[in-house]
């Protein structure tokens, strides 16, 4: 008898199954006990007669293998049950559980879930989080495939950092100086001029910085595109407009059981995202929140303010940030004019998740700008070179998967929505 999933049992009704997963719940009475069964697609109740069947030593997330008929009636997790004819425990647990898993809300810090990460992603609710965020990269692929992008994959240990500074992480390579790479971003600009045009990855960057936040990891999974013959950073701004419709209709049409577990609230986007200009809402942020420490970016607190003005004045849960300082940029960032660039962040209820915008096409004007910003040339070799080739105009983005994750879920805590989180305190599990 093969397998029968959770969600496969209303198709199974008045039919004998095998079925296999972790015991979820127990709840004996005199003669019969309920026993829910977990598996990856769901929950569903089991009725037992403990006459027949011995199940004294069964202990929660025990996995066991169990035989019988599947019935309908309404309960506590749906409306089919399956009359049990049969149980093996084939994996008992031999200790304790070290945190209690099988309640609506993880009761537990930060730390301790992420100490028993394994146990803790059993828990219904946290386990919704990493389907959603499945699906939002799933979604992140299809419409880029569909726009005429080629998924890329690229290497992970570089010779030099691509937005210079000192937050990377040192490799030891074979007796020669290597680093994790901060971003694929030399290499997505490399492969538009490659004649690919239009590329994307999903991937893993690291950041050597020292900050122990709710909004950072040092190594986080980045979403990265880049597009050639653009004409400014408008031209992105439009593509991820579509991009992020494209992904949260996929996450609510597809993720409904996980949505309502989570009781999120889902983001409509009607047209365009608002756009404002960094210096605007440093003033708006001056005129409306008497906020007056702010001159060429903006922290965490302005982020939330200026999204709460946004979401008053338009209602929506995004805003734009444009025209960022060419101070606050890396070198490869297409300058504006002598103080500002052609780049922007997206905030999204209050957070920013991307950073992107148009780069510079052209060899001598890449090169000024690397001087411009203290950098050597010659350590840029194999990455500024192509440059001398044909490259067209072009430009990307970078959105952090966790924190979108976060943010659309309303999670305080960007480790929430990371697997096996690494800060600069944790290197386990």
């Amino acid at each position: 008898m093969n397998r029968t999933l959770v969600n496969q049992i209303k198709t199974k009704v008045n039919q004998e199954v095998k079925m296999m997963g972790w015991v979820h719940r127990i709840r004996k009475l005199s003669k019969i006990a309920f026993i829910v069964l977990r598996d990856r697609t769901g929950i569903v109740q089991c009725v037992v007669d403990t006459k027949q069947i011995n199940i004294k030593s069964l202990k929660l997330e025990s996995v066991i293998e169990l035989k019988g008929k599947v019935v309908e009636g309404k309960n506590s997790t749906g409306y089919y049950e399956v009359q049990v004819s049969y149980i093996k425990n084939i994996s008992p647990v031999k200790e304790e559980l070290p945190i209690e898993i099988n309640t609506d809300e993880l009761n537990v810090n930060i730390n301790t879930m992420l100490n028993n990460r394994v146990l803790s992603l059993r828990n219904l609710k946290t386990n919704a989080i990493f389907k959603i965020q499945a699906n939002i990269a799933q979604g992140f692929i299809e419409f880029l495939n569909s726009e005429g992008f080629t998924e890329v994959f690229t290497p992970k240990i570089v010779s030099e950092g691509a937005e210079g500074g000192t937050a990377l992480f040192k490799v030891d390579y074979f007796k020669r100086k290597a680093y994790l790479a901060q971003s694929p971003q030399f290499y997505k600009q490399m492969l538009v001029a490659a004649g690919y045009e239009r590329v994307f990855e999903i991937g893993h960057v690291y950041r050597a910085e020292e900050h122990s936040t709710v909004r950072h990891l040092n190594e986080y999974i980045s979403l990265d595109l880049e597009m050639g013959f653009i004409n400014d950073e408008t031209d992105i701004m439009k593509l991820e407009t579509k991009l992020l419709k494209y992904i949260f209709l996929k996450v609510e049409n597809e993720c409904k059981k996980e949505l309502n577990l989570l009781n999120v609230n889902m983001p409509v986007i009607n047209g365009e995202i608002p756009t404002i200009t960094l210096l605007d809402a440093i003033e708006i942020l001056k005129r409306e929140y008497n906020k007056t420490n702010l001159e060429k970016d903006l922290d965490p607190e302005g982020e939330k303010l200026i999204y709460e003005y946004v979401k008053k004045k338009y209602n929506s849960d995004f805003v734009f940030l444009t025209e960022y300082p060419r101070s606050k940029r890396p070198m490869y960032t297409m300058p504006y004019n002598e103080e500002l660039t052609r780049s922007f962040d997206l905030i999204f209820r209050g957070l920013e998740i991307t950073t992107g915008g148009q780069r510079i096409h052209d060899y001598e004007m890449l090169k000024e700008n690397m001087i411009l910003k203290g950098l050597n040339p010659e350590l840029f070799i194999g990455y500024l070179e192509n440059f001398k080739y044909g490259m067209p105009p072009h430009g990307g983005l970078a959105i952090g998967l966790e924190r979108i994750t976060a943010q659309l879920l309303g999670c305080n805590n960007v480790r929430e929505t990371s697997l096996f989180p690494r800060d600069k305190e944790r290197l386990l599990p």
